[in-house]
C-alpha cells in the first residue's frame, strides 16, 4: 500500500477543508457587520442569554476555540466578567456542533451531495465574486465559496482514506481506541490540540467515519477528547493576560473536563455491561454529529445550574480578584481584533468610560474656584493623567482597527471615535488648568468677588450642560441632544465675550484684586474651549 498517496491527499482534503470553513465564516461574520456588535448588549444580561449569544456567535464563525478567544480578550480588556464569559462558554460548546451537520448534511440531505453540489457552489461563488461591485455581494461569494470547499474538502479526505479499510492494522487501531476509553480521549484531544479547530477534528472524524473505519464506542471517546482538546487554544491564548483571563480559559477547560469525565462514565456503562454490541458497529457522520450535539447540549444542560461553582473553582485555582481595579488600564484586548466590528465597540465603550471620568472632573472642578480645596486639586491631576493614558492607549487601539478590513461604514466610524477621543481628552486638559488656577489662587491668598463668583457660575453652568449633553449625545447617539450642545455652545461663547467686557471694567475700576482678575479671565477662556471641543464631540455625533 503506498501510504504516500493517501497521506498527501487527505492532507490536501483537510487544508482545503479548514481554508473553506474559516473564509466561510469570515464571509458571515463581515455581513453579519453591526450586529455582531449589537450582541455586546446582550452581555449584561442573564446567564441564559450568555449561553445564547456564545452558541450565535459560534455558529457564526464556526469555531468553539476562537469564541472562547474571544471570551478571554473580553475578560482581559474588562468587557465582561467571568460569570458572563461562563455563559458564552457553554454556549459556544453548542455552537460548534454546526460545522458537524454541515458535512453530514450528505447523509440525511441527498440533495447536498458534494459531487454535484460543491463545483457548482465555488464556481457561483467565483462568478459573484468577478462581477460583483459591492462589498456584501464579496462577502456573500466568500459564503458560497467557503460551502463548496469545505465539501470538497471532506469528500477529498473520505476518498483518500478508503484504501485504509483494507489495512487490518489501521482498523484495530480504532477497535483498540474503542476498548480503551483513555486512548480515545487522548486521541481525539491530542489531535484537536494540534490543529487548534474541534471542527476541522470532527471532519477528520465524520471522513474517516464515511469510509467504514470507525467503530461507534471508539468515536464517542473521540469526540469527547476532542471537547478537552478545543481548549489549549484559549489556554494558549491567555498567556500573558490577566488572572481573570487566564480563569475564563480555565473554566472552559473546567467544564469540557467535568463533562467528558461524566459522560466517559456513562458510556462505559453502556459498552462494557449493558450493551458491549453496540460499540462494536461502524458510525456514520450524521451520527457523529447527533453524538457530539447531544454530548454538548446535555453537558451544558446539566452543567448550568453548577456553573457559578465552576466560576469560582476558576477564581480560586487562578487566584483572582475581579475587584481589584486601576482606572488608567486601558481595558481593550488585541484578541478581539479578531472580530473587528465587536472591537469597534469596544473601543466606544472605553471612549465612553473616559467621558465619564472627564464628567466628574468638570463637575469637580466647578467647585475648585470656590473652594480651593486641596484634595479637589489632587483629584483633577489624577484625573487628568488617567485620562491621558487611556486616551493614548485607546486611540493606539483604534488606529489598528482603522488598519483591518472593515466596511467604509466603520472607518468613517472610526474617524469619528479619533475626533472625539481627541476632543475629550483636551476637555479634561483644561480641568487641570483650573486645578492651577486654584492652586494660584490658593498660594497668593486671594478670591473672587461675590460679583465675580455669581459671573463665572453662571458661565460654569452652562459650559457644564454642554460637556454632560455631548457625552449623552455620543452614548445615545441622540441627535436631539447633538443639538441641544449646538445651543449651550453659543451661549457660551456670548456669555464670555459680555463677562469678559464687564470684568476688564471691574479691573479699570478697581474692584477686583488684579490676580484673582487674571485668573477669571483665564477660566473664561477654558470655560469657551470645553464648549467648542463639546461642540466639536456634537458634530461628530450628528455626521454619523
Amino acid at each position: 500500500m503506498n501510504y504516500l498517496n493517501i497521506l498527501i491527499p487527505f492532507v490536501g482534503g483537510l487544508g482545503m477543508f479548514i481554508y473553506g470553513m474559516q473564509i466561510m465564516a469570515q464571509g458571515l461574520e463581515n455581513a453579519a457587520g453591526s450586529k455582531m456588535k449589537s450582541l455586546l448588549e446582550v452581555l449584561t444580561k442573564n446567564k441564559l442569554m450568555g449561553v445564547l449569544l456564545g452558541a450565535a456567535i459560534t455558529a457564526v464563525i464556526q469555531s468553539s476555540s476562537a469564541t472562547t478567544v474571544m471570551v478571554v480578550g473580553f475578560v482581559n480588556a474588562g468587557i465582561m466578567n467571568l460569570t458572563q464569559a461562563m455563559g458564552v462558554i457553554m454556549g459556544a460548546n453548542v455552537g460548534t456542533t454546526v460545522t458537524g451537520w454541515l458535512v453530514s448534511a450528505v447523509e440525511w440531505a441527498k440533495f447536498l451531495s458534494p459531487e454535484k453540489l460543491a463545483p457548482i457552489a465555488v464556481i457561483v461563488g467565483v462568478v459573484v465574486m468577478l462581477t460583483g461591485k459591492r462589498r456584501t455581494s464579496k462577502e456573500i461569494a466568500n459564503i458560497i465559496v467557503g460551502f463548496g470547499l469545505l465539501f470538497i474538502g471532506i469528500t477529498t479526505m473520505s476518498a483518500a482514506v478508503e484504501p485504509l479499510r483494507e489495512f487490518d492494522g489501521f482498523v484495530d487501531m480504532f477497535v483498540t481506541l474503542g476498548r480503551s476509553p483513555l486512548l480515545g480521549i487522548l486521541a481525539g484531544a491530542l489531535v484537536t490540540a494540534i490543529i487548534q479547530s474541534s471542527s476541522a477534528s470532527v471532519g477528520i472524524l465524520q471522513s474517516l467515519a464515511a469510509a467504514g473505519l470507525v467503530p461507534f464506542s471508539a468515536a464517542i471517546y473521540i469526540i469527547m477528547g476532542q471537547n478537552i482538546g478545543t481548549c489549549i487554544t484559549a489556554i494558549l491564548s491567555s498567556v500573558g493576560a490577566k488572572k481573570n483571563a487566564k480563569a475564563a480559559a480555565l473554566m472552559h477547560l473546567i467544564f469540557n473536563v467535568i463533562g467528558t469525565i461524566l459522560f466517559s462514565v456513562i458510556a462505559i456503562i453502556y459498552f462494557e455491561v449493558l450493551h458491549p454490541a453496540a460499540g462494536t458497529g461502524s458510525i456514520t457522520q450524521t451520527q457523529i454529529s447527533m453524538v457530539h450535539t447531544f454530548f454538548n447540549i446535555a453537558t451544558t444542560v446539566l452543567l448550568f445550574p453548577a456553573s457559578g461553582l465552576i466560576v469560582n473553582i476558576a477564581k480560586k485555582i487562578g487566584r483572582v480578584d475581579e475587584n481589584a481595579y486601576d482606572p488608567g488600564e486601558v481595558l481593550l484586548d488585541e484578541r478581539v481584533l479578531e472580530t473587528p466590528s465587536i472591537a469597534l465597540q469596544s473601543v466606544v465603550n472605553e471612549t465612553i468610560r473616559m467621558g465619564e471620568i472627564i464628567r466628574k472632573s468638570i463637575d469637580v472642578a466647578k467647585e475648585v474656584l470656590y473652594t480651593q480645596d486641596e484634595e479637589a486639586i489632587h483629584i483633577l491631576k489624577d484625573d487628568e493623567s488617567v485620562v491621558d493614558r487611556l486616551c493614548a492607549g485607546i486611540t493606539n487601539y483604534t488606529i489598528k482597527i482603522s488598519s483591518l478590513q472593515i466596511s467604509e461604514k466603520e472607518h468613517k466610524e472610526t474617524a469619528h471615535l479619533l475626533q472625539i477621543l481627541s476632543d475629550m481628552e483636551r476637555v479634561s486638559d483644561y480641568c487641570e488648568n483650573i486645578s492651577e488656577f486654584a492652586e494660584t489662587l490658593k498660594d497668593k491668598k486671594v478670591g473672587f468677588s461675590e460679583t465675580a463668583k455669581e459671573q463665572l457660575g453662571e458661565i460654569i453652568d452652562e459650559t457644564v450642560k454642554s460637556y454632560v449633553y455631548a457625552l449623552d449625545a455620543f452614548k445615545e447617539q441622540s441627535h436631539e441632544k447633538a443639538l441641544r450642545v449646538i445651543e449651550k455652545e453659543t451661549k457660551v461663547d456670548d456669555l464670555e465675550v459680555r463677562l469678559r467686557s464687564k470684568h476688564i471694567k471691574r479691573l479699570s475700576n478697581n474692584e477686583c484684586n488684579i490676580e484673582a482678575g487674571i485668573v477669571f479671565l483665564d477660566t473664561l477662556v477654558c470655560m469657551e474651549r470645553i464648549s467648542d471641543h463639546a461642540r466639536n464631540i456634537a458634530e461628530e455625533v450628528l455626521e454619523d
